[in-house]
């Protein structure tokens, strides 16, 4: 049984996520300015939030994993960490590359896989430079291999503790083991 107020956080953390994903939309040129109260709404009442929050650099974190559009190939997601937002000094290994600072709603992504050490060997922003923060989906909060190994994703700490009422609230290990077999 879930405490009462880790339902009052999961109905304020999906109020929060229906107006970021609305404004999100809203700076796309998505809907009009009359449109959106009637989003805000929709969003709100349209079941599980399978997203969390709009990616901003006051809702994702640095250190968190995203869901973004493959840069090179919009059929398709990637799951990244997000390692560096604007203002930040990236520096290269290789000293041909020159240091540079990230502009306004950029960011720098890289793949987990400790085992990639090299831009040719990680497709990630090593491969494809900086992206747009607009591009981002939303923020992995759990992930699930098999029926066993399953569980909650390392994310900032910050985004960890914003993500704990939704998953209390929506996570069904079982249902999600269903939905795995099949």
């Amino acid at each position: 049984m879930v405490a009462h107020m880790t339902w009052l956080r999961y109905i304020a953390s999906k109020i929060d996520y229906s107006i970021s994903l609305t404004w999100k939309t809203y700076r796309r040129g998505q809907i009009a300015d009359t449109g959106l109260l009637d989003s805000v709404w929709k969003t709100l009442f349209q079941g599980k939030m399978t997203k969390i929050l709009a990616a901003d650099p006051t809702r994702v974190g640095v250190g968190d994993v995203v869901v973004l559009k493959d840069p090179m190939s919009i059929e398709k997601y990637l799951v990244r960490r997000l390692a560096a937002i604007e203002g930040y000094e990236m520096a290269s290994i290789d000293e041909k590359d020159e240091p540079f600072v990230l502009e306004r709603d950029q960011c720098w992504l890289l793949a987990d896989n400790e085992n990639l050490k090299t831009k040719q060997e990680a497709y990630d922003s090593r491969t494809f430079g900086p992206v747009s923060m607009i591009e981002i989906i939303g923020r992995v909060i759990c992930c699930l291999r098999t029926v066993v190994d399953h569980g909650p994703v390392n994310n900032s700490h910050f985004s960890a503790r914003k993500d704990l009422p939704v998953l209390e609230v929506e996570l069904d290990v079982d249902e999600m083991a269903k939905i795995h077999k099949a």
